[in-house]
């Protein structure tokens, strides 16, 4: 079975269902409250295994409540945890997500554990033997690593940098990630500043929310332009979108049965576009940040909408 070895943040979100989000000296109210795992690198490795990959963790929890019903979330969704780290006496990140009527987040939160893993934490052999690598927030020097170890054996790395990018010096990991997600405010810094130059090679996928997203390329640059659903929670479905462009680009997003022998580039990659467009708006389209959906609920919103 292929592998995808995630690496990054392991939280656990509160998601507080407000009225609106409050402005300065504003209050809004809470209609209604739910816990569950989060953390970029855990959600997609979540919805990786809802696709039917192989997903594994490279991460790290507290030893306190939180990180015990984080870690039961992940290993119920299939995730292999042998790369997480259970830090003692530490606590778990706890993440606290406004979501309003219209489906927008904000995100308050402390990074508790979930940064504990450093260069001699990993596993080398556990990265070189991966079939694909996904980086998302932590440590730069952590990222920067994994990332050296896998390109060097020839493992495809992909990075989602996320909201800190302009706090953090990711340039060795950009460098050697043969793709990159960001959402549109991010990509400024990616496409137009010191990271511009990128790999010859690179592709960038730049989410836009309820206007799909842009695929940049070497060759140049396609769009697709996403799905009309009735957002409920957006706040997973950036990793959801990466989780599906991933499962395409290994050739698992749509099953072993779909014939993708006569794709060309261009082809292939709308493909993987509309896949991973569709994966993002079923997880907007439902509550909490980690709505997995199987290739088969992809397949079938797929069909109804073209």
């Amino acid at each position: 079975m292929v592998t995808v070895l995630t690496a990054g943040h392991v939280n656990w979100d509160v998601t507080l269902r407000v009225d609106r989000l409050p402005q300065p000296d504003g209050e809004a109210s809470i209609r209604s409250q739910h816990q569950s795992g989060g953390g970029s690198a855990a959600n997609v490795a979540v919805a990786l295994a809802g696709l039917g990959v192989r997903s594994e963790l490279v991460g790290s929890v507290g030893d306190d409540d939180n990180g015990r019903l984080a870690r039961c979330e992940l290993e119920d969704a299939g995730v292999c945890l042998d790369g997480l780290a259970v830090v003692e006496d530490a606590p778990t990140a706890v993440k606290y997500l406004l979501v309003d009527d219209a489906g927008e987040v904000s995100i308050l939160g402390n990074d508790g554990a979930n940064e504990a893993v450093r260069p001699a934490d990993v596993d080398p052999d556990r990265v070189r033997r991966a079939d694909h690598v996904h980086l998302t927030s932590q440590r730069p020097e952590t990222a920067s690593y994994i990332a050296t170890v896998a390109s060097e054996a020839g493992v495809p790395v992909s990075f989602d940098p996320g909201r800190r990018l302009g706090d953090r010096d990711y340039t060795e990991t950009l460098v050697r990630a043969d793709v990159v997600f960001a959402t549109d405010h991010e990509a400024e810094a990616i496409l137009e500043s010191e990271y511009a130059a990128r790999a010859e090679d690179q592709l960038v996928a730049v989410t836009a929310g309820a206007d799909g997203a842009v695929l940049h390329a070497p060759d140049g640059q396609m769009s697709h332009p996403g799905f009309d659903v009735d957002p409920v929670d957006t706040s997973g479905a950036g990793d959801a979108f990466a989780a599906g462009f991933i499962a395409m680009s290994l050739g698992l997003g749509l099953g072993p049965d779909y014939d993708t022998e006569n794709d060309t580039d261009d082809s292939a990659r709308r493909r993987t576009l509309e896949f991973a467009n569709a994966c993002g708006a079923l997880a907007a389209s439902r509550e909490g940040p980690r709505s997995v959906s199987t290739t088969a609920d992809i397949r079938a919103f797929l069909e109804r909408r073209n």
